[in-house]
């Protein structure tokens, strides 16, 4: 512990944390910009300047990346550090465009915020712009580098955690720039869409693309029958864009708002989470017991995953899972079970999926697998919106969500078991998946299907499986997972696989899930701002909660998916489950020409 001052008031203080750190645990709010509590510090915007005294010391310092010092005496705030402070965010203003109302950050946005706090009402300072255009390349990703404020968030997530790489600093002083890498438009470079750039961004830089406005056309034809669907992590998220605490279930009311923006059907993701645990559940099993099959068998639900390994390790394409997605499993059994059952023409049916993640923006139409379920060359899933796009609609709908009734999804898609929910965290496909795999091996239910060994924010967990019979592929009875989140994670883990094979020993895991966003889909591009650990942690509470309360904990409990296969389907991995629900990948360049 450290004794120092701030203010003038005496504290005791971890002699290993900033000065930042130190000020918000006696309620000190220090200006920031660049700083993020989610990302390493770096001291790019120079905002939370104070003044430090102690031994041989009185400067000043900025309060992100100095660390306290016995006895140091910290000013936080006083006429000529507010005056310095007005001053940056002045300059900063001068190369800012002044469109507040068109910007897609315009109630979120930090640096209007602070404009506001410090009451900036007059520009000292002529106006300098970039006039770059806008880089609206990418499916998934807007690059608008006018509004930049060069404040690093993105490439400090896109390098040091993502490790892909895709946005870098460009120049130097007034014409230093954030730019895809090579300078190149975004779409063309390594970018895998996954949306931590925009999650992380303080100001409208870097935004999703809005494909609300597609989505309100389809509700308002008469000549359409819109038809949605909702992602696991969207229901514990949603709840924080009105004002409720992270981790909030909000799947009940969540139904009856997206009946009253004019949705005429309303299915859960959940269920065909259920539907990719039975295909993929299938195909590892099949994999165990198969002598000389590719293992290990890899996750294929995140799409950022998927684009990821399609550029950086094609030699691995062998070891994914063929099986599509949750949202696409989904769009598939849309317009050809659903649409059959209920009479519907599948070619009037719009389908919209709504979710954490800005790379299934770009999942819906990655292929020509993702089309073609309705018999025609209409892709399976039209239109995908993230949770804060789906929030402004309510907004715009007028809707008071949290005065709305709890309804329930519809029925057949809609139901769904706890296995389902936990798609949402990292860990949850493994854990989902172990549960049903054990079952198809044993034909026995697990006594505790809670398998904690795979759970928690840790980057990379390990752990073995018991299924306590001999799987026949000379592997005993004991298979070895592991379950990796956040892209930077991923390589080591994957190089481990690549080291083991080309010396010619036993591979170091059997399965293995990958989630590209740190914590899962609970923290996806897509979710509301300002995601930390702490933020995650209680989504993941929330999905847990979710997983608990359920009448059925396993996939292959929930009725409805049996009745699925035994009217529809057949069996996992048959004939008509490959052709619907199965996919195939292939090399992606890093760089378009």
């Amino acid at each position: 512990m450290a004794n120092i001052k701030i203010n003038g008031t005496p504290i005791q203080v971890p002699d290993n944390i900033s000065i930042l750190d130190a000020a918000r645990l006696v309620d000190i709010k220090i200006p920031t910009l660049c700083y993020c509590a989610d990302l390493n510090a770096w001291a790019s915007c120079g905002l939370c300047i104070v003044r430090t005294a102690g031994p041989g010391s009185g400067r000043m310092a900025r309060a992100c990346t100095t660390t306290v010092t016995e006895n140091m005496d910290i000013v936080t705030h006083d006429p000529e550090l507010i005056a310095t402070r007005r001053t940056v965010l002045e300059l900063i203003l001068s190369n800012h465009p002044d469109d507040c109302l068109q910007c897609p950050r315009n109630d979120s946005c930090e640096l209007r915020t602070l404009a506001a706090e410090f009451g900036l009402r007059e520009a000292p300072f002529k106006k300098v712009m970039s006039e770059i255009p806008i880089d609206d390349s990418n499916p998934a990703i807007v690059l608008n580098p006018e509004k930049c404020v060069r404040c690093g968030r993105c490439v400090i997530v896109c390098q040091q955690v993502q490790n892909v790489w895709a946005i870098e600093y460009m120049g130097r002083s007034m014409a230093s720039r954030i730019a895809a890498a090579s300078d190149t438009l975004l779409n063309e470079g390594p970018c895998i869409k996954c949306g931590q750039c925009a999650a992380h961004c303080p100001v409208g830089a870097i935004y999703e693309r809005d494909d609300t406005v597609k989505v309100w056309s389809a509700l308002q034809n008469p000549e359409v029958h819109p038809v949605v669907q909702i992602a696991p992590a969207v229901r514990v998220a949603l709840a924080e864009e009105f004002g409720l605490p992270p981790g909030t279930l909000f799947t009940k009311k969540l139904y009856a708002a997206l009946r009253r923006l004019g949705f005429k059907t309303v299915f859960d993701t959940n269920f065909s989470a259920d539907l990719t645990v039975m295909e993929e559940g299938a195909e590892l099993v099949k994999r165990l017991t198969t002598k000389g099959a590719d293992l290990p068998l890899i996750t294929s639900c995140c799409p950022a995953w998927v684009d990821y390994l399609e550029k950086y390790y094609i030699d691995m394409i062998p070891n994914f899972s063929t099986a599509k997605s949750p949202q696409q499993m989904m769009g598939a059994m849309i317009k050809s079970y659903w649409a059959g059952k209920a009479g519907v023409d599948p070619a009037k049916i719009c389908s919209v999926s709504i979710m954490p993640c800005t790379a299934k923006k770009w999942e819906a139409h990655r292929n020509d697998d993702m089309k073609g379920a309705a018999g025609s060359d209409a892709w399976d899933v039209d239109i995908v919106i993230t949770t804060r796009e789906l929030a402004r609609m309510i907004k715009q709908a007028g809707i008071e969500i949290l005065k709305l009734e709890d309804e329930e999804a519809d029925s057949p898609l809609g139901p769904y078991s706890g296995a389902g929910t936990i798609f949402g965290v990292t860990g949850g496909v493994m854990e989902a998946a172990v549960r049903s795999a054990y079952f198809l091996v044993t034909k026995k239910e697990l006594g505790d299907v809670n398998f904690k060994a795979v759970r928690g924010i840790e980057g990379v967990k390990e752990a073995e499986v018991d299924f306590g019979v001999d799987l026949g592929n000379g592997l005993g009875s004991k298979i070895r997972i592991a379950v990796a989140h956040q892209m930077g994670n991923i390589e080591a883990v994957l190089n481990k696989i690549r080291e083991a094979r080309e010396a010619g020993k036993e591979i170091p895991y059997h399965f293995m899930e990958v989630m590209a966003c740190r914590g899962g889909c609970v923290g996806g591009g897509g979710q509301p701002y300002g995601c930390t650990d702490e933020i995650r942690l209680k989504r993941t509470a929330g999905i847990y909660t979710d997983d608990e309360k359920s009448t059925y904990r396993c996939s292959h409990q929930n009725p409805f998916i049996q009745e699925l296969y035994k009217d529809f389907l057949g069996e996992p991995n048959g004939k008509k489950a490959h052709q619907l629900l199965h996919t195939h990948y292939e090399e992606r360049p890093l760089y378009v020409k």
